[in-house]
């Protein structure tokens, strides 16, 4: 089964860039989904952005990005990289949230999650989940 794993960066919208309730939504949300569909992904957010890993089959993948570009929560979506893969990065989590530290905040260098390149969204990410709880 060939897998991808997309990128992309949007902006917050309302509530969805401050509220811990909204975010608590939003994850249980795609944990349930992600589950069903087969995905496994890493979100992130900060300064008003969101900033998503997703992997799993090209189909599955494809049905997610229409839904989050019709989702109100948030808008301006932007597609960083769409490539395959030979694996998974994130093995079987859903869903994880990975929170910026002192630690990865230093890969930003500054720069705003929609100023970073495809590799370096993916490494944010990557760092940013090694250093999370695993989830249960």
């Amino acid at each position: 089964m060939p897998l991808h794993r997309a990128i992309y960066v949007s902006d917050a919208v309302g509530g969805a860039a401050t509220s811990l309730l909204i975010l608590a939504e939003i994850l249980g949300e795609s944990e349930r989904n992600n589950r069903r569909d087969g995905l496994s992904s890493a979100l992130m957010r900060h300064d008003g952005r969101f900033l998503q890993i997703i992997e799993g089959r090209r189909a599955d993948i494809d049905r997610l990005m229409d839904r989050l570009r019709l989702d109100p929560r948030h808008e301006n979506l932007r597609l960083l990289s769409d490539t395959p893969v030979s694996g998974r990065q994130f093995g079987d989590w859903p869903m994880i949230l990975a929170e910026l530290t002192p630690e990865t905040a230093q890969l930003l260098n500054g720069e705003a999650l929609d100023q970073l390149s495809p590799a370096r969204a993916e490494a944010l990410l990557t760092l940013a989940v090694s250093a999370a709880p695993v989830p249960a």
